[in-house]
């Protein structure tokens, strides 16, 4: 299990089919900080990572970010640098027992030889809470130094434990002058890339590739990869006169799009919802139409995103325009009537409605406001005039005594207190002056003025 720098894929001196026969991306993979493209915030000069790989004093640390930004080369580079005993381990292909192994390893190393052990875990944050407390208290004691790769926020994935002990690195997705710098590299490298191949890719056709990898380094490389594989024959890699042209054309017939990257349990699934929701709240059908279109079109589930949009019409627009609601409730019923992709646009309907709606968070705020006052006030008996008084006994005793009942008044309204009498006066519900909320804000300031006159009388 032990690191060993001989067998790392990553050096120069490895020769042999062996080495060949592994992926482009693998073959390709950065030696040393300065073959590391992009992620300057994170590795470059005077950048904690750079000073501690320099100084081989490695602290705990958390390198999360997208697939393919570097996160795996980023520990390799580590691997080569430090003196430190070095030990790799997956969180989906590990258990307990492999990390009582690594961690009787790291013992052995600081007894025998005194050195120091990095415990590098890929996905990490696939680790059950019980995997991760089982190193834990190595890494609080320095036995260890863990640096852990995740695709998921550290948040949400690991102990609060653990990952107060590390430092969480964030990693970018790659930006398209990274991916084209890496790609034109591969296409130079007689050693590990494909400059022995005999061929070029058009501008288009580069640009296509940079696209469809969507800042994922390795998807780039994988994508070359086959298009070189396929579309460059024998006879075109022998010619050396002229090399083969790759157009956008040829990729295109042989390349299927890429998916878009999302995952419905993770963090995306909340980054994507939650710019849906701020785009509805904003006013922004553009936005908001974009935001439906990339969570239908990575796999989420429409009906996740119709139940979204009916509590958006309660807490964003509420009686501003009380025909959200039924609007959004109907997309969902549209939508299961119809099914994909006819029922798309039901959905794309409601939330330009719901965009393009004037916006009120008036009933919201008068649920937080009335679960405050319960929760200091309690249960206050209900006031014995507004009591129903279904027996002789409740009558005699004053249920529902003095009640008056509001058809028997003009415009259907009679000054009474409905509120338990410690709450006498106390309002919750202000509605603004938009949509048909200042209707309601129109009768409710007049039945109001007419309660606190009828007091003061």
């Amino acid at each position: 299990m032990t690191y060993d720098k001989q067998l790392d894929i990553f050096e120069s001196k490895i020769e042999g089919d062996s080495f060949i026969s592994k992926p482009l991306a693998e073959r390709m993979r950065p030696r040393n900080l300065d073959e590391f493209v992009g992620q300057l915030h994170a590795v470059g000069p005077g950048s904690l990572i750079k000073r501690a790989i320099e100084d081989d004093n490695l602290f705990s640390m958390i390198l999360w970010g997208p697939p393919g930004c570097g996160k795996t080369s980023l520990a390799n580079i580590i691997a080569s640098a430090t003196k430190s005993n070095f030990i790799q381990i997956s969180a989906v292909l590990s258990g307990v027992k492999d990390i009582r192994s690594a961690i009787d390893d790291a013992k052995k190393q600081l007894q025998r030889h005194r050195r120091k052990t990095i415990l590098f875990v890929d996905e990490v944050h696939r680790f059950s809470k019980s995997q991760q407390d089982s190193f834990l208290k190595h890494v609080e004691n320095g036995l260890l130094t863990l640096i852990g790769a995740s695709t998921e926020n550290p948040s949400f994935e690991l102990i609060p434990a653990l990952l107060s002990r590390c430092r969480v690195i964030t990693l970018k997705p790659l930006d398209e002058n990274n991916i084209i710098s890496v790609i034109k590299s591969a296409l130079k490298d007689k050693e590990r890339g494909l400059g022995n191949s005999n061929f070029e890719l058009t501008e288009d056709a580069l640009l296509h590739i940079v696209k469809i990898s969507d800042g994922d380094v390795r998807a780039a490389l994988n994508v070359l990869e086959i298009v070189e594989s396929v579309m460059v024959s024998p006879k075109d890699r022998i010619d050396k006169k002229k090399p083969y042209q790759i157009t956008l054309k040829k990729i295109e017939n042989a390349l299927q799009r890429k998916a878009l990257i999302y995952d419905k349990s993770g963090e995306e699934h909340y980054n994507l919802i939650s710019a849906l929701h701020k785009s509805l709240r904003g006013s922004d059908p553009d936005a908001a139409a974009y935001w439906l279109m990339r969570m239908l079109e990575s796999g989420e589930d429409p009906i996740y995103i119709g139940r979204r949009m009916v509590r958006f019409a309660s807490e964003d627009i509420g009686n501003a325009d009380p025909n959200a609601l039924n609007i959004s409730l109907n997309a969902i019923e549209a939508f299961r009537f119809l099914g994909h992709p006819e029922g798309e646009l039901a959905l794309l309907q409601a939330a330009v409605y719901l965009a393009t709606a004037p916006k009120s968070n008036s009933l919201y705020q008068t649920l937080t406001n009335v679960k405050k006052v319960i929760k200091e006030s309690g249960s206050l008996p209900v006031p014995y005039h507004i009591r129903n008084a279904p027996t002789k006994l409740m009558k005699s005793i004053g249920y529902g005594k003095n009640y008056k009942y509001a058809h028997d008044y003009k415009d259907a309204f009679v000054p009474q207190e409905y509120l338990p009498d410690k709450l006498q006066n106390k309002i919750f519900y202000n509605p603004t002056e938009r949509g048909y909320e200042k209707t309601v804000k129109r009768w409710l300031d007049k039945w109001r003025s007419l309660k606190k006159n009828t007091k003061k009388s």
